[in-house]
């Protein structure tokens, strides 16, 4: 348990915080499934459409600081190359 008043502060802080951002949290991670998953099924255009969805997801996320920027814009970048790959595969 903390010992101090603001540390009592900071770990109610940090509970109410966790609270709002897990479902955010969680609707990026469903965004990249819901990609991930129409890459598998070999549907380029379900894919595309997916993709559409999880930049603008995943760009809302990054701004509100949930997760890092670099990190969206690497998970944007590995989508878009797996859905390019799959034309070249085709």
């Amino acid at each position: 348990m903390a010992n101090t008043a603001q540390a009592r502060k900071r770990a109610r802080q940090n509970t109410k915080q966790n609270a709002h951002n897990a479902p955010l949290r969680s609707r990026y991670r469903t965004a990249i499934k819901a990609v991930r998953k129409a890459i598998a099924s070999g549907d380029q255009a379900a894919a595309t459409a997916a993709m559409r969805d999880a930049q603008k997801t995943i760009d809302i996320i990054a701004d509100k600081r949930i997760i890092h920027k670099n990190r969206a814009a690497r998970n944007k970048s590995r989508l878009a190359s797996a859905i390019k790959g799959m034309s070249a595969a085709a």
